[in-house]
Order: C-alpha cells, then sequence, then structure tokens
C-alpha cells in the first residue's frame, strides 16, 4: 500500500505510538489524517502540529466509533487506512474490579471490532482498504502484572487474524502491530512489574515504532513487531510450553519479591 494521497485516520493520537503515527503519516503525503482521542485538547494538539483533523470519541463506544466513520467519509472522503491504536493498561489480576476487566475488553479489543464492523461493508465494495490493530508483544507472550491487559491483547490478535483469514480475498488487508516496550504514558512508571519484564530488551521511541508501521504496511504485512526478540521468544513458547511458564514464573517472582 503506497500511503500518499490516502485518507487515514488514528485513534490514540493524543500521544505515544497514536501522535507518532498522524506525524508519519502527515509527512508521507496523505491526503488527510484523522487524529482520534478520548481527550480533546490532545487530539487538538496532535492535530496542529501535522496540520490535520482533530476528532473526539471515546472507542469503547460503538456509537462514538461509527461517528468517527460517518464524518470521515462524509466530511473528507473514504477511509483508506483506519489504525484502531488506542489501549489502555488495567486490571493487573483476577482480583481487579469487574469494571477494570470491563474497561480493558470494551477499549482493547471491541474497538476493533466496531472499526471492522462499520468499516468493512464500506471498504469490500469499493475494492477494499487496509486495517491496523494495535495490540501489543503482550497479546503474543502475555504480560507479567497485567492479566487484563494480556488477556485483551491476545483476543485482539486473535480478532486480526480472524479479519485477515476471512476477508483477504476480498481486498481487505490487515496488520496487527505487537509492540514490546515503547516510551510512552503506559511505560511512564519504571517500577511497574509489566514495563521492567517488557523493557528487557530496550524501549523504543515512538516515531521509531512509526517508521516500523510504515514500512511494514507498504509490503502489507500481517504481523509487525518493533523488538525482533519477540519472535524468538514466540518460538521457545510454542516449542515447550511448559519451560516457557516456569521461565515466565521464575521472572514474575523475580520482579515481584515473592518467595
Amino acid at each position: 500500500m503506497q500511503l500518499k494521497d490516502k485518507n487515514v485516520v488514528v485513534t490514540g493520537a493524543g500521544s505515544g505510538i497514536g501522535k507518532a503515527l498522524v506525524t508519519k503519516f502527515a509527512a508521507l503525503g496523505c491526503r488527510a489524517v484523522v487524529a482520534v482521542d478520548i481527550a480533546a485538547e490532545a487530539a487538538a494538539q496532535t492535530a496542529a502540529e501535522s496540520a490535520c483533523v482533530a476528532m473526539t470519541a471515546d472507542v469503547a463506544r460503538e456509537d462514538e466509533v461509527i461517528r468517527v466513520i460517518d464524518e470521515t467519509e462524509r466530511d473528507i472522503g473514504p477511509i483508506d487506512l483506519f489504525c484502531s491504536n488506542a489501549g489502555i493498561a488495567t486490571g493487573p489480576d483476577e482480583q481487579s474490579p469487574n469494571e477494570e476487566w470491563t474497561r480493558s475488553w470494551a477499549v482493547n479489543v471491541m474497538s476493533h471490532v466496531y472499526a471492522a464492523r462499520h468499516l468493512i461493508p464500506r471498504m469490500i465494495p469499493r475494492g477494499g482498504g487496509y486495517l491496523l490493530n494495535t495490540a501489543s508483544a503482550a497479546g503474543l507472550l502475555n504480560q507479567i502484572g497485567g492479566a487484563a491487559y494480556g488477556t485483551t491483547k491476545h483476543a485482539a490478535v486473535g480478532f486480526s487474524e480472524w479479519l485477515a483469514m476471512t476477508y483477504a480475498h476480498e481486498g481487505l488487508r490487515v496488520s496487527v502491530l505487537c509492540p514490546q516496550a515503547v516510551r510512552t504514558a503506559m511505560t511512564a512508571n519504571t517500577d511497574d512489574t509489566g514495563t521492567q519484564a517488557a523493557s528487557g530488551d530496550g524501549m523504543m521511541e515512538p516515531a521509531e515504532v512509526a517508521d516500523i508501521v510504515v514500512d511494514h504496511i507498504q509490503r502489507e504485512v500481517f504481523l509487525i513487531l518493533t523488538h525482533d526478540e519477540v519472535k524468538e521468544y514466540m518460538r521457545r513458547k510454542t516449542s515447550d510450553y511448559e519451560r516457557w511458564i516456569g521461565g515466565m514464573n521464575r521472572l514474575h517472582k523475580k520482579l515481584t519479591g515473592a518467595p
């Protein structure tokens, strides 16, 4: 996919990876870039810096995702690439309140479902389109200290796989972004066990992630990794699940100081 002259929507665009994606897409000469965030001021700031369009929306709500799609296609034109990037890290364990689990599911999984549900019927008749879903390396390897995060990111990867295998022959292209540690608000607390575990292979800057994303989208690659080590960890996990679980448990005890 060539991004020049394309219409692109990015959710979670107020900071971090989302903001970096907006900056990169605008620099590449996209026809229009829409920066969507739940925080109106953050969306406006991102849009102002890249001379693009700002929208405010809570992507955990289907009606607001519909509004973003409808307004973009009415006022700007057909969406060529939708980057469902917004995500949250909440619900550290099984004792976390239901509200944290429900919110994690709504943002980390259902936002992707809502975007696909209301874009695919538009994209397929036009000859296709592109969906980029941001998951996490935790969606492949799980997350120490992040039960709801690891669980919902696994679901995000699974849904992305399902979309790709179901609609590839109809022109729909899908990529799932699975970054490891990236310097964002989510990883700002360096005392967090999840951040410590993920950052063992280095902390990447959002702009670096945006460069990787663009390269993979242009080559239409499904799985987008930011750290090469993740692929090797995946091999170890699938080749000896028992050993991998044991190793992750030892890492958990080391990071938490558990006996």
